[in-house]
């Protein structure tokens, strides 16, 4: 008995699937191009905004810090969620791990504190 005799199924699924995906790729760079209708208009053609009228300014104009605080603020406590998880699994096996993640909430939450304090989550400034 041929060794590869098992694994014949597999290949001619791999064989079948490489086929159909060129045979796509062609289909799609040949026939669509002919199908759709060629209507360029100045409205089709402008970057699309998320609904707001496009900024007909470059794209190197200046944006406040804002921005930057909130999103160095949002990585700052989404890695504080990343630590909680491997805390909340190995909770029961250590106990000093409930001193530990204590004293690291207590220090976020002194950060979270200052930043409240500094005006960093208010956008009316």
């Amino acid at each position: 008995m041929n060794p590869a005799a098992p694994f014949l199924p597999v290949l001619i699924l791999i064989a079948l699937a490489s086929v159909v995906a060129v045979a796509i790729l062609a289909l799609s760079g040949w026939l669509l191009p002919k199908l759709k209708p060629n209507n360029p208009q100045d409205a089709k053609l402008l970057p699309f905004e998320c609904g707001v009228p496009p900024v007909q300014e470059g794209a190197r104009h200046r944006y406040s810090v804002k921005f930057y605080l909130v999103a160095m603020l949002f990585i700052l406590f989404d890695v504080e969620a990343a630590f909680l998880l491997p805390w909340a699994v190995t909770y029961k096996a250590h106990a000093w791990t409930f001193w530990a993640m204590l004293s690291f909430m207590a220090t976020l939450l002194v950060g979270f504190i200052y930043a409240w304090g500094k005006g960093a989550l208010d956008w009316e400034r």
